[in-house]
């Protein structure tokens, strides 16, 4: 399992990062790798590329304004992200950790681990950029 983390400064309070993020049903207006999503259940749901590529996420921790964790699968990977929320006065500091396996690479070690990584750090920085285009 390949770890990546990124770190960001929001410019906007705490409450408003963490409704936007945890809005799921919302992603499609401002996640720009994001075509829609849906709940399969109050813990679960799906989230569907452009392309029509799905990923699950289950959520497995959810501490308001705090703290969101999520086990993610999809055909090529399986993981868990971590997404801590931390208030900076009237900025909030958001800390996003991804622990990734690639599941049908039988490649070396070492070319699993470049996949998992660039995979990961790309979903990433798409995530925050596009968090910080729609919070301004």
């Amino acid at each position: 399992m390949t770890t990546s983390n990124i770190k960001a400064i929001i410019q906007q309070d705490i409450h408003k990062v963490w409704e936007t993020v945890t809005a799921v049903e919302r992603y499609h207006t401002w996640r720009s790798d994001v075509s829609r999503t849906e709940w399969t259940d109050e813990k679960q749901f799906i989230e569907y590329t452009k392309n029509d590529y799905s990923t699950t996420f289950t959520i497995t921790k959810a501490e308001p304004c705090r703290r969101w964790e999520l086990d993610v699968e999809n055909s090529h990977t399986k993981g868990h992200w971590t997404i801590v929320f931390t208030s900076k006065g009237c900025e909030t500091q958001v800390d996003f950790t991804a622990c990734v396996d690639a599941k049908q690479l039988s490649m070396r070690p070492v070319g699993k681990s470049v996949f998992e990584q660039t995979y990961m750090k790309k979903a990433q920085t798409q995530f925050i950029t596009d968090l910080k285009k729609a919070l301004g």
